[in-house]
């Protein structure tokens, strides 16, 4: 990976090493303002050893609020935040960059409820938000491109090394781009020449006021991917132009759009995207630039890395998401210790998840992140204590991998051969292999730690009591719900777990109904399953579309390919009863009823109910400090099971 770790020069600045982490929203401004939050944010991913952050979008005129919390650089009040980012990341040798963003049509919320006027480049609306636009005139397009310039030196005043423009994902600078959404008839309309007037405006704006000690780039999607979106011949001929022009410094390549559903998924893409995909885009932009391109897009592991950058298809990577799971991942590739690192697994859930709920990013494995203010330095207990754990999925992992950590004696108990709970079912499941990565990392981290495990134990609660523990941690998690049903005969009645362990034990014969409760992976993954193994399926879900637990890109990648594999998907319905050859279901907005005939086979998705028995037995006893945490507390997901085995071991 030596090519990972040489300099690379951008313009005027020279980073330390190739990999960087790209610009993404974290919720951590605060009335457009950087906070201290976000600085400890920076602060850590700097130390951790990446040669670059460039800092999430900066709003470079009043109409670019597209969300309550994107960071605004519209006046000079911004410019302190910026320079104390600068002052946090700068001492460990890291560059920082900042995007100058302008969403057009792609507006996201409103700031008090009320919508607000979205601008474009014309009034074509926007499939995935529903946003009808106003035509920009001439004026505003000249008073939007002023005010990348003030941006850009609001910036500089900061601090900043260099300042990225950002044209990706279907966004204003590539609403000009696009002939589908630029439908002009004046100077910035026609050929792919106007219509690359307003993004050439803006970095020859840009690039005259900053002058040329800040490098200027361009974030530009390769290909939208989306039947309505920027195609790859007009970004490459932008591409071209623009460096012909020399208004670039660098590119940073992406794909996808922000404008419609399937496109928006390339945004953060899940796990069932392949590894580097992007990189071919790329490839194909460094053949017709001479500056340097950067690439993003499911690049999760530094030897991925390193082969992206050795086979000449970029010149740099952003592994952000590696860098939220593991800040501290470059370092440990310098150091010699690459089985330490603890690789993204792509699931979404509390990074693009979070930002989709409006809550700060964090990460399922390490929900140090995002709190680094409260947990950024592990802080040693003052007099080593005698824990006993009880549990081996991801709560009772990260309670005896922190406690450890912090000097206390670990002992966990597991009463399975393996360890995970929920979370190797859930690895099991078609295009979620790499779910199970968590399970492995939490165990690496805990044995590191020098946790001592005793599997295949149950331990009881008067065993706990004998051990005498100063602190005890339960973490019995979760067991299926079976919901009470009216049955007649001797219906063919499973559960999803039972399914997912051995889907080749329920028979294919008529309909197999899968009854979907939380609308999450498993009653998706469940069907999916059965369906490949022959069954009909239908999967009759609670809500009003499958899914509708899982963080958008996730759940447009699980529901799309619950059509290609032909499952039929039935909304709006609760399980009510079964017989021998059909299922009955109630309409939960109307309360009628719903009856699949010849339905021989039906599976329970129907969430789970705590194990707590041990919990509930060791908690009356007063002598013991008694904490629990995960589904055996209440049944919720991996992200709340993990941070709450680190706020225990914290705690002790």
């Amino acid at each position: 990976m030596k090519r990972l770790f040489e300099p690379l020069v951008i313009g005027p600045v020279t980073i330390k090493n190739r990999i960087f982490s790209s610009g993404h929203d974290t919720v951590m401004a605060r009335d457009g303002l950087v906070t201290d939050q976000l600085v400890a944010y920076h602060r850590a991913r700097a130390k951790g050893g990446a040669g670059l952050i460039v800092m999430q979008v900066s709003g470079v005129h009043s109409s670019a609020r597209y969300t309550s919390h994107v960071l605004m650089a519209t006046d000079d009040s911004c410019i302190s935040g910026y320079a104390k980012v600068a002052a946090a990341v700068h001492p460990s040798g890291c560059k920082l960059f900042g995007q100058l963003f302008h969403p057009g049509r792609e507006v996201m919320e409103s700031q008090d409820g009320s919508m607000p006027v979205a601008w474009s480049a014309s009034a074509v609306p926007n499939e995935r938000f529903r946003v009808t636009p106003r035509e920009l005139d001439e004026r505003t397009i000249a008073e939007i491109v002023a005010g990348y310039a003030r941006a850009a030196l609001r910036l500089q005043a900061g601090g900043l090394d260099g300042v990225e423009i950002v044209a990706s994902h279907g966004y204003l600078p590539a609403q000009f781009l696009n002939s589908s959404v630029n439908q002009r008839s004046d100077g910035y309309g026609g050929d792919i020449g106007n219509r690359l007037r307003f993004l050439r405006e803006v970095l020859e704006a840009v690039k005259g006021a900053v002058g040329p000690g800040m490098a200027v780039g361009m974030r530009i999607s390769g290909d939208e991917l989306d039947p309505a979106g920027l195609v790859e011949d007009d970004a490459l001929a932008a591409c071209a132009e623009l460096d012909r022009l020399g208004l670039l410094d660098y590119v940073s390549v992406t794909v996808g759009t922000s404008a419609s559903l399937s496109g928006s998924d390339h945004i953060v893409p899940p796990m069932n995207y392949p590894v580097g995909y992007t990189a071919a885009y790329a490839a194909k932009v460094k053949q017709v630039v001479k500056v340097p391109v950067l690439v993003a897009g499911r690049i999760n592991q530094p030897q991925d890395a390193a082969r992206i950058i050795e086979q000449g298809s970029a010149d740099a990577c952003a592994m952000t998401r590696a860098l939220i799971c593991d800040p501290e991942m470059p370092s440990k590739v310098i150091g010699g210790r690459v089985e330490e690192i603890r690789a993204c697994i792509a699931c979404n859930q509390a990074c693009i998840g979070h930002f989709h709920a409006g809550y700060p990013i964090s990460c399922i494995q390490h929900p140090e992140t995002g709190r680094e203010l409260l947990y950024g330095r592990v802080q040693k207990a003052v007099r080593a204590r005698t824990v006993v754990v009880v549990g081996g999925g991801p709560a009772g992992l990260k309670a005896a991998a922190v406690a450890a950590e912090r000097g206390h004696a670990v002992t966990l108990f597991e009463a399975r051969s393996r360890l995970g709970g929920q979370v190797r079912l859930a690895s099991a499941l078609p295009d979620r292999e790499e779910f199970g990565g968590a399970i492995d990392n939490l165990y690496s981290e805990a044995s590191r730690s020098g946790v001592i495990f005793e599997l295949r134990h149950s331990v009881t609660a008067a065993e706990v009591r004998g051990m005498a523990p100063d602190a005890v941690i339960v973490a019995t998690g979760a067991q299926p719900r079976v919901p009470v049903l009216e049955t007649v005969g001797m219906p063919a009645v499973s559960n999803a777990w039972a399914v997912i362990s051995a889907p080749g034990r329920l028979k294919p014969r008529g309909r197999t109904v899968v009854a979907d409760w939380r609308a999450d992976w498993v009653g998706i993954g469940a069907a999916r399953m059965l369906a490949a193994a022959g069954h009909s399926v239908v999967l009759a879900v609670s809500g009003y579309a499958p899914g509708e637990s899982l963080q958008q890109y996730v759940r447009d990648s699980m529901v799309g390919s619950l059509y290609r594999q032909h499952i039929e998907i039935m909304p709006l319905v609760r399980i009510v009863g079964v017989d021998e050859d059909s299922v009955y279901l109630q309409h939960v907005l109307t309360g009628e009823p719903v009856i699949l005939e010849e339905a021989y086979n039906l599976v329970l998705a129907q969430g789970s109910l705590p194990v707590d028995d041990l919990l509930r037995e060791l908690a009356a006893d007063e002598s013991l400090a008694v904490t629990g945490v995960g589904d055996c507390l209440a049944p919720r997901t991996v992200e709340e099971a993990v941070l709450e085995g680190l706020k225990a071991a914290w705690a002790i």
